[in-house]
């Protein structure tokens, strides 16, 4: 029961990130991401993120990280978060498609 609370959890939480206008934010690298992204995400890939942190706290607003299985957006979310900018891993590509 816990896993599935955990899913309902951050289900809620992305859906709280939208409604406040949260930038979702494409960490893959520029091949993946010419592959196809999310209609209207941002991309910075993570290897370059720690240098743009001042454009991401332009954009006042939350991010929503994501990445291809989610382990880079889980980086870039802890990189983000520690620079004082509100963020969730939104995870993997095709898993946050379809939780948007």
């Amino acid at each position: 029961m816990g896993f599935l609370n955990f899913f309902r959890s951050k289900k809620k939480k992305l859906a709280d990130f939208r409604n406040r206008g949260a930038m979702i934010l494409d960490v893959r690298t520029q091949r993946e991401f010419d592959l196809g992204a999310i209609s209207g995400a941002k991309h910075i890939p993570l290897d370059v993120l720690p240098s743009k942190i001042s454009e991401v706290k332009r954009w006042n607003k939350p991010v929503i990280t994501y990445c291809e299985k989610g382990g880079r957006s889980e980086m870039a979310a802890n990189i983000l978060g520690s620079n004082g900018i509100e963020v969730i891993n939104g995870g993997g590509y095709e898993s946050l498609s379809k939780n948007l």
